[in-house]
């Protein structure tokens, strides 16, 4: 992942936890109404990829695992991994495009119910994706990928493809800079990516049209599911954040000014109330800032969140960041990552960072989305997230008017019961995330997420799982809030597992 050139490390923010009759008193453990929903408290665990899905899409053992140690914290809310929406292999990511996913996904919200003894809330998170391959070997693109054209063969100087094809093959580097065009330097370099404005492919000119209806459909099988609400994926380097995006370039009504392109998110949040109706919850997470060179700024995001807020969604989530045009070169064979650039570190900062520090980078611009909201006149509960990881940073974003709930994914990640070890007066046994993105390097990777604090842990313990290469657990051990500690809370070291 790329890191700040001023290479200044950080320690997490200093701890103060509170007791058990300050918690109950503060904004973050009191309840929160979202739409027809009613969450416990303010705190959530967002969306997070772990990579345990079957590759058809299904759920798996491992997945109920891993939501079930989760919902045993009992935050307010759990949304569950960016879901496709479309009936198309996408490797061990789960789908809900077609009914025979909605059994597992029924018995996912059973599991999670049951585990937080019915105190979370489980949301789904339902997206879609346009084509991204791997990058090729130079030699099978030039034979096998790319369409040879009349400005290739005038540059060779000859009429033969297959002659066009071994002399673009053995050219450097300088010399096909001159030959190929951006896009073509792109798949070679990078792997072959579609971009919502490529207009001359019929299928993404068809999204408008294609993709309210697949999205209505997923929100029907989650509402059939059981979940309590879908958040929408307007996130990131995905096909709807890049309509949001400063740089949609569409010229068809559905790209270039703001309005062009907020218009499809609208249209499809539109088309999933029609299907779900009024009183199921409907939100969406999308982007404080895109964090590129041309890309939407925070002030294009006040302006959605108000228009979404207009249109009657029951949330905004923000992110920031996390895009393809500034990931870091993938290894041949390997796909381009979003989060290897600088705006996939400002959505997962490392504690090696700027004079900022990677803490609460988000809270700032969702705190301007959120005043935007609210001075348009609409009470539309806002979630903030990135880098939190103490009580008196959620405290004070709550309490400012920054966020009205807070997630916290590599924090959770790190102690899934951390929410509730505040709630109840045990701060001092929380286990601190130390922000290296260990995690994050494994979801780069394609392999099952876990946290290097806890996964070497007790691995002979009875009955762990263990990861598919059998050398790391795949949940945290458990915590039992009647043994762990004294029932007055005092301070207990939390375990971390020694590196070698």
């Amino acid at each position: 992942m790329w890191k700040p050139p001023e290479r200044i490390k950080h320690e997490p923010p200093a701890a103060r936890w509170p007791s058990r009759q300050e918690a109950e008193g503060s904004l973050l453990f009191q309840p929160l109404r979202i739409g027809g929903l009613e969450l416990a408290e303010r705190t959530g665990v967002p969306a997070m990829v772990p990579w345990r899905a079957t590759e058809e899409g299904f759920v798996t053992e491992e997945i109920l695992a891993w939501y079930e140690r989760f919902a045993a914290g009992q935050p307010g809310a759990i949304v569950v991994e960016a879901t496709g929406i479309r009936d198309v292999p996408s490797g061990p990511l789960l789908r809900i495009g077609h009914d025979r996913f909605v059994p597992g996904l029924t018995e996912l919200v059973e599991t999670v119910r049951r585990a937080s003894g019915g105190r979370t809330r489980l949301l789904i998170q339902v997206i879609d994706f346009l084509t991204i391959r791997r990058r090729p070997e130079p030699r099978r693109f030039f034979e096998r990928y790319l369409e040879i054209t009349d400005r290739h063969r005038r540059a060779v100087g000859s009429t033969s493809d297959d002659e066009v094809r071994a002399a673009l093959a053995a050219m450097d580097d300088a010399e096909l800079d001159e030959v190929l065009d951006e896009r073509e330097l792109e798949s070679l370099r990078y792997g072959y990516r579609e971009r919502v404005g490529d207009l001359h492919l019929p299928h993404v000119r068809e999204l408008p049209e294609v993709l309210p209806d697949l999205f209505a459909a997923a929100a029907g099988r989650a509402a059939e599911a059981g979940f309590d609400g879908v958040e929408l994926h307007y996130a990131h380097a995905y096909t709807m954040a890049s309509f949001l995006s400063a740089l949609n370039d569409r010229d068809d009504g559905y790209g270039g000014s703001r309005e062009g392109r907020v218009r499809l998110p609208l249209e499809v949040f539109a088309r999933v109330r029609e299907v779900v109706g009024d009183d199921y919850p409907v939100g969406c997470r999308f982007l404080s800032e895109d964090c590129v060179e041309g890309g939407s700024t925070v002030e294009d995001a006040a302006w959605f969140a108000v228009r979404f807020a207009a249109a009657g969604m029951d949330f905004l989530s923000l992110s920031r960041g996390g895009k393809f045009e500034d990931a870091r070169q993938p290894k041949i064979g390997w796909a381009a990552y979003p989060y290897t650039g600088p705006s996939g570190y400002e959505c997962m900062p490392t504690v090696v960072s700027d004079e900022r520090g990677p803490f609460g980078r988000n809270l700032e611009p969702t705190a301007r989305i959120r005043r935007a909201v609210r001075r348009a006149g609409y009470d539309t509960p806002v979630v903030v997230a990135g880098g939190i990881c103490s009580f008196d940073q959620a405290e004070e974003a709550l309490a400012t008017g920054g966020a009205d709930v807070v997630a916290a994914a590599r924090q959770s990640l790190a102690d899934p019961d951390w929410f509730r070890k505040m709630r109840l007066g045990r701060g001092a046994e929380v286990r601190r995330c130390v922000y290296t993105n260990y995690c994050e390097g494994l979801d780069q990777k394609h392999k099952q997420v876990t946290c290097q604090l806890w996964d070497r842990l007790d691995l002979d313990e009875e009955g762990v799982a263990l990861s598919s290469d059998g050398r790391r657990r795949l949940t945290a051990p458990r915590w039992d809030a009647a043994t762990s500690s004294n029932p007055d809370g005092a301070a207990r070291p939390a375990a971390v597992a020694e590196r070698t």
